[in-house]
């Protein structure tokens, strides 16, 4: 992975605050209430293509296309979700006739999405992406990056939910 970010004292008082930051707030498992949600129902983003998106999402990574409806804020644009597991939902929106830029992070915006695959299923979607020529940054031998039909950005993940790189994260 490319070195980006802070260097010397800028990185030491960002670890710092992070470090001050999870003291405060960070509760071991045994000792943090349950969270009052139940999961993610769907996230949604804006696509270009309906059809480039399903034959991405549903085709290329194996994530079934499993509703398609009008989207009710917006006569003529199409709300459509592809099931990731466990009952969670990726789901996108067209938007006909509004002018929109090209992806950019921005404040509040999506960084990325992983998603978690059992280890056969993700060397399985590693290998339909080597075929269709998706470049993929490899990193830490679980997680695949690489970007979507629109630029949006996304981690496969072999880890299981619930873990990082070895490490619990609930």
């Amino acid at each position: 992975m490319t070195d980006h970010g802070l260097q010397g004292e800028q990185l030491e008082e960002s670890t710092a605050r992070r470090d001050a930051i999870a003291a405060q707030y960070l509760k071991a498992s045994n000792a943090r209430p349950a969270t009052s949600a139940r999961g993610i129902h769907h996230v949604a983003l804006i696509c270009s293509d309906v059809e480039q998106t399903i034959r991405f999402y549903d085709g290329l990574l194996g994530f079934p296309l499993v509703e398609m409806l009008e989207n009710l804020d917006y006569r003529g644009s199409t709300h459509f979700f592809f099931e990731v597991g466990l009952g969670n939902n990726l789901a996108f929106f067209d938007l006909p006739g509004v002018d929109l830029g090209p992806y950019a992070e921005a404040l509040g915006g999506l960084h990325h999405i992983a998603i978690s695959m059992e280890p056969a299923q993700w060397e399985a979607a590693r290998d339909r992406l080597d075929k269709a020529g998706v470049n993929y940054d490899h990193q830490s031998g679980t997680s695949l990056y690489f970007l979507g039909p629109d630029g949006e950005r996304l981690e496969l993940i072999s880890d299981p939910l619930g873990w990082m790189y070895g490490n619990s994260i609930g």
